[in-house]
């Protein structure tokens, strides 16, 4: 029985810490701006790759969809 109050926290940081909300279309323009995207720095996506590619030990098929045989 004491185990179970281990959880509550845990819930509640994620109930509360999700970040749900509702976009006004208005601020949607806001939202759409290229500071906003993840790829607006190149030199720091490809030291992403670089990192992704050095631990995983792997190269290649960021951008390419594939049939799920894994191959690049």
């Amino acid at each position: 029985m004491k185990c179970r109050w281990l959880y509550f926290p845990g819930i509640l940081v994620l109930l509360l810490g999700s970040g749900c909300t509702n976009v006004k279309p208005w601020q949607r323009g806001t939202l759409a701006d290229y500071t906003m995207r993840g790829d607006r720095d190149p030199l720091g996506a490809s030291q992403l790759q670089h990192v992704w590619f050095s631990r995983e030990a792997a190269n290649g098929g960021g951008g390419v969809g594939g049939g799920g045989c894994g191959c690049n």
